[in-house]
């Protein structure tokens, strides 16, 4: 078992413990007017596609699409957490439906998020930092097209479900049939997904999932980068995190996970109350920025320098 995240990480000094219990009170309703909210936006990004299929707007409209696909990392995140819904059961399903849609397993990645919050920012056993970021300028912008990611994530899945082996250090024996189950889960509805386009429509697969979540994931890489990009190699969480002071869009976007730092601190705190938690904690904060553009700037500055300060998000 993982345990409870809230078992190593909470910092009784920085929020009242009562206060505290407030913010971590869990929710169904606020999770299902967001997620309504972002499937309805996909249904008109969709729409937009249909629209425009046989014209050059095509591709800004399946890039818009995917972008609001491949950011369903968020709501899985936040599932994975367990707070995302009070409700158990929709915690599981929308995480595995995101497991689906952005090819990373439920299991393997409740595993190894767990270990990056125990170990952030620690080189040796903080996994989002193996392999170690891109060093050079070159291979920054590889990175940043998300083929690497895609590359990954389908490897894991086929290897592990074909194989039934699972290597990673961060899964536990007990855990590790489980993740063989689901890659296996995945790998037949990948398949299932394949056949039946094949026999009725082979572009609709291309066009409103796996071309737009092509398009889209550059958008998720950049955006990952303002979560621990150039943050201290230090166990301070005030200090190995950052808060992004995003606007409401990629606020919602990314169901409110701008606020990192908050969210490293005290993560049993749900998606939803991390802005009032900012309001307690933003003079304690130590690094904070005010755009992701601006993180990815100072990142690109530093490539081919300092470069174990680069610090990407491989997640």
């Amino acid at each position: 078992m993982l345990g409870s995240m809230e078992d190593f990480v909470a910092r009784s000094d920085l929020v009242r413990r009562d206060v505290l219990r407030t913010l971590s009170q869990r929710a169904d309703r606020p999770a299902l007017l967001h997620l309504a909210s972002h499937i309805g936006a996909l249904i008109l990004s969709g729409a937009a596609i249909a629209a425009t299929v046989g014209t050059v707007w095509i591709v800004p409209a399946m890039a818009v699409h995917g972008i609001l696909l491949v950011f369903l990392f968020a709501p899985h995140h936040e599932c994975i957490h367990g707070t995302c819904f009070r409700t158990r059961w929709l915690n599981d399903a929308v995480a595995w439906v995101a497991t689906f849609l952005i090819a990373y397993p439920r299991v393997w990645f409740r595993c190894f998020h767990f270990a990056h919050h125990r170990h952030t920012q620690d080189p040796a056993r903080d996994p989002e930092l193996v392999p170690p970021r891109p060093p050079t300028r070159a291979a920054f912008l590889w990175w940043a097209t998300g083929i690497p990611y895609w590359r990954g994530k389908l490897t894991l899945i086929v290897r592990t479900a074909l194989t039934g082996r699972v290597d990673a250090p961060f899964v536990p024996d007990a855990l590790k049939p489980q993740v063989v189950r689901e890659c296996r889960l995945v790998l037949a509805a990948y398949g299932a997904v394949a056949v039946t386009a094949a026999l009725t429509d082979p572009w609709l697969p291309l066009l409103y999932w796996i071309g737009p979540a092509l398009l889209g994931q550059p958008f998720l890489r950049l955006y990952l980068n303002g979560e621990h990009g150039l943050c201290a190699h230090s166990d301070d969480m005030l200090a190995n995190a950052r808060t992004t002071l995003a606007g409401p869009v990629i606020r919602w976007l990314a169901w409110n996970m701008p606020f990192h730092t908050e969210h490293h601190v005290f993560p049993a705190v749900p998606y939803h109350a991390l802005p009032a938690l900012h309001g307690l904690m933003r003079d304690r904060l130590k690094v904070v920025d005010p755009s992701h553009a601006a993180v990815n700037r100072r990142i690109w500055t530093t490539l081919g320098g300092r470069r174990e300060e680069a610090g990407l998000s491989h997640g």
